[in-house]
């Protein structure tokens, strides 16, 4: 870790605000009260009305929600589909018709209505147009995404999982879940993973269902004056997120558990259940693919493991946690690089030289040719039976024909090290992009590979003591299984998630005989990924961009340190004296003062104990009722202040408080349990106000040790 930890930054920390989730939960008790209230009124029906229309509004939220980004990710897969297959050819019946529609009643090899680009340009074969025309096209829509997103949308570049773990953290990032970019994050990423780029669509889907989650629930009021419901929205949204780009409901809940979300209570639980159940159902109903899968590379296994086999399962484990921790090492050097050199005016030139070389060399080899997700379905498709091992095809790329095992070893390989190349640079740039399905690709790549060398070594050695437990003259290794295994492996070695990517891959293949060998090398992978980089590529992404976000990690750099070594002394803070300050001063404090969100209140600037807290947008709200008062007019914060104006009922008289010599470790706990926006700390003897604690200072002081 010594070599990384000069990427952590806090440069940004004064782009975001703070949740107060203390005082967002006393309104809502607040407003609640008052619902209940007006049940003692003559309009006794209506209250009742109302109280179930407020009950079933969040209800209401999750299930739009829901339908929203299930309809949302099968339009995206439609015209991804479509723009993959534009590179290489036209239909002549449609151009709006992609490969798999154009020749829907026909075999694929034998599709006289779908033209490649030389047949449709020159009539003819010829091997420099179909390269040409694959680069071209590739470039072209990469330079057009990125076009979009620097003009329209900059914050819909990247995964965003970063920034939602910030979200559902406690921090605000202004327009970043907005309908705006929630369009462009949409045709962005159609557009960028069609180019072929080594980049993913399901990492940015969560962005996205949480954008959809965010824009339905702020039509209703109950979601705009309270931030922990937006914070329930946003968990299921992303879980939905993720249920819809894996077809995996149960798996989405469990990561958003695992790895989006730092507070998931029961509340937060089922509604998740619910928003991902209809989001798969809503994006079942679409059949976007016509094949009744949820997503393209959905597969089924009918034979089982043998024991003998543990060992290439836990080589495929190893190989995941190496990839990831080497993936997450080298990206973060890319990414510093791409940060110091790479101007943000330049990412329509950046995204078409990265298309542009991805395109060149990826059109050599058949397994980069495809589509990740086109080419995961074939890679973790089972090899037909024996009969139609005796077709010349072989297969999808020759892989099931036992001649061809040579040349296919040699062929995936390849594909896994140029993907991984591929990945590495093309994600953090300024498009719409995940790394979810880049991983499982390479993961897959290695593991079908890893399967076909196993199954080759059977075919020869079939006498071997190591093959004992395979019966005779039957299939004995299935290469399908190991590059389900390597993709399990893959994105457990990146994201560091666990029991969610267990979960994830059966529901992938309803293989419940896999579950264990799933287990094993998720766990070899989680192993080995730690040993050599801390946290996955979300986490480390968060440090390099400075995005506040108080994770697990922190404590262990505040051992033996107490409140008083990273509070904000009084000397540095804004206060106001409860017993009263003129009019015109407090106006001037406020406007002097825009980068503070509260201010302690102490009995006068001459006395500092600490009296409670209040908050600026209730002070503006308050006093701007009195614009054509005298500004000598006193303002008091304090039930026993002079005439004039008096704001005491704005005075929390019991904030979050501590005391200097507090442990760090139990301040953190405070901001992670309770969740105040401040903490402020009073002196032990007579309570005068010591200084002030925020989530921004811990971290502060975290990243600078």
């Amino acid at each position: 870790m010594s070599d990384i930890t000069h990427t952590k930054s806090t440069a940004r920390f004064d782009e975001f605000a703070t949740v107060d989730w203390i005082d967002d939960a006393a309104k809502e008790r607040r407003r609640l009260q008052g619902l209940w209230g007006h049940l003692g009124t003559r309009q006794v029906s209506l209250s009742w009305v109302y109280l179930a229309y407020d009950a079933a509004v969040s209800w209401i939220v999750v299930l739009l929600a829901g339908v929203l980004i299930g309809v949302n990710t099968a339009m995206i897969s439609i015209v991804t589909e479509w723009l993959s297959d534009a590179k290489q050819g036209v239909c002549s019946r449609g151009w709006w018709l992609n490969q798999k529609f154009c020749c829907w009643e026909e075999a694929d090899e034998a599709c006289a209505a779908w033209l490649t680009w030389d047949q449709a340009l020159v009539g003819g074969s010829s091997g420099f147009i179909r390269w040409l025309a694959f680069v071209t096209t590739g470039t072209a829509m990469a330079a057009t995404c990125a076009f979009l997103v620097r003009g329209y949308a900059p914050l819909a570049a990247g995964s965003g999982l970063g920034e939602i773990k910030a979200i559902l953290g406690g921090f605000v990032i202004r327009g970043f879940m907005g309908g705006w970019t929630l369009v462009m994050k949409s045709v962005g990423l159609a557009l960028a993973v069609g180019s072929g780029l080594s980049v993913g669509k399901e990492g940015p889907a969560v962005h996205m269902g949480c954008c959809i989650g965010n824009v339905v629930a702020r039509n209703f009021s109950k979601y705009r004056r309270s931030a922990a419901r937006q914070r329930e929205v946003i968990s299921a949204a992303a879980a939905a997120g993720v249920a819809v780009a894996f077809g995996a409901p149960i798996g989405g809940v469990l990561f958003s558990l695992e790895d989006l979300s730092s507070h998931f209570p029961r509340k937060t639980l089922w509604r998740s259940f619910l928003c991902a159940l209809i989001a798969t159902v809503s994006l079942q109903a679409m059949n976007p693919f016509r094949t009744g899968k949820l997503v393209m590379f959905q597969a089924t296994y009918d034979r089982d493991w043998h024991f003998f086999e543990t060992g290439f399962f836990v080589l495929l484990g190893v190989f995941g946690g190496v990839f990831g921790g080497i993936c997450i090492r080298l990206h973060l050097r890319v990414a510093a690089w791409r940060r110091r050199y790479v101007r943000p005016s330049d990412a329509v030139t950046e995204a078409a030289i990265l298309a542009l070389g991805t395109t060149a060399i990826t059109y050599a080899n058949v397994y980069t040719r495809a589509d990740m997700g086109e080419l995961l379905a074939y890679l973790l498709q089972e090899c037909p039976s024996t009969t139609a091992l005796q077709q010349p095809s072989g297969g999808w790329g020759g892989m099931c024909d036992p001649a061809n095992s040579g040349r296919v070893i040699i062929g995936l390989l390849a594909a896994t090290v140029i993907r991984a190349i591929g990945t590495i640079v093309a994600y953090g740039c300024r498009v719409p992009c995940g790394i979810f399905v880049p991983s499982m690709a390479i993961g897959a790549s290695f593991g079908r590979m890893l399967g076909t060398l196993a199954q080759h070594l059977h075919r020869t050695y079939p006498k071997w003591a190591l093959f004992a437990q395979c019966a005779p003259d039957t299939p004995c290794i299935t290469p399908a299984t190991y590059a389900f295994l390597g993709a399990a492996a893959a994105m457990c070695g990146v994201t560091k998630v666990t029991v969610a990517v267990v979960v994830i891959m059966y529901e992938l293949t309803g293989a419940l005989n896999f579950i264990v060998p799933t287990m094993i090398v998720v766990m070899v992978a989680r192993v080995i990924g730690d040993a050599i980089v801390e946290g996955g590529i979300s986490e480390q992404l968060i440090l390099l961009n400075g995005l506040p976000f108080l994770g697990e990690d922190e404590d262990e750099c505040l051992l033996d340190t107490v409140a008083a070594a990273i509070m904000r002394p009084a000397e540095e803070l804004v206060v106001v004296p409860a017993i009263g300050i003129s009019l015109y001063r407090l106006q001037r404090l406020l406007e002097n003062s825009s980068g503070f969100q509260g201010f302690p209140v102490v009995d006068s600037e001459s006395d500092m104990r600490l009296v409670g807290y209040v908050h600026r947008d209730a002070v503006v709200k308050a006093i701007a009722s009195y614009e054509a008062a005298n500004n000598e007019t006193m303002v008091s914060f304090s039930s026993s202040g002079p005439g004039g104006i008096s704001l005491a009922h704005l005075v929390n008289p019991s904030p979050t408080t501590v005391r200097p010599r507090t442990a760090a470790e139990t301040v953190v706990e405070i901001f992670r349990k309770l969740g105040p926006r401040v903490v402020l700390v009073a002196s032990e003897e007579d309570g005068t106000l010591a200084g002030l604690l925020t989530r921004k200072d811990i971290l502060r002081h975290t990243r600078s040790h």
